[in-house]
């Protein structure tokens, strides 16, 4: 019997070890990526990211909501930028669910498309009556 678990903890350390050393790794590489940022991939998508298969109008609304995501300097009040990104980026998805309508066949799609498009608006217009009710706060 020990002869048995001494095999099995020398095949788990020689087999299981380099699994958990390059898992690790991997994700370590993963975190550093993420967190460097610059000023062309803050955000959404990366450029190299959208140039898959991805149908052109479907590139354009992406680039379209990042371009105004880019676009918007920060106020230095968290609330008020999260409620101005959010909204940019909630008509995005309205644009792109709009796209789906018009040239997807899918009915489950379809359908997605149509539930995203009525949350989305109703969240939009959330967004809209509070940046209304609150002016942007330089902190």
């Amino acid at each position: 019997m020990k002869i048995q678990i001494g095999k099995k903890v020398r095949v788990a350390r020689h087999i299981l070890l380099p699994l958990m050393l390059g898992a690790s790794l991997g994700a370590t590489s993963v975190l550093a990526s993420a967190q460097t940022t610059t000023p062309s991939n803050q955000g959404s998508m990366s450029s190299g990211a959208m140039k898959g298969n991805m149908p052109m109008d479907m590139r354009g609304s992406m680039m379209k909501m990042r371009k105004q995501m880019d676009a918007m300097k920060s106020s230095g009040d968290i609330d008020h930028d999260f409620a101005a990104m959010m909204r940019i980026h909630h008509q995005g998805a309205v644009d792109m669910a709009e796209l789906e309508l018009k040239k997807g066949k899918d009915p489950k799609m379809q359908q997605m498309a149509k539930d995203i498009i009525a949350a989305q608006n109703k969240e939009i217009a959330q967004f809209d009556q509070w940046l209304v009710q609150h002016k942007k706060q330089q902190k």
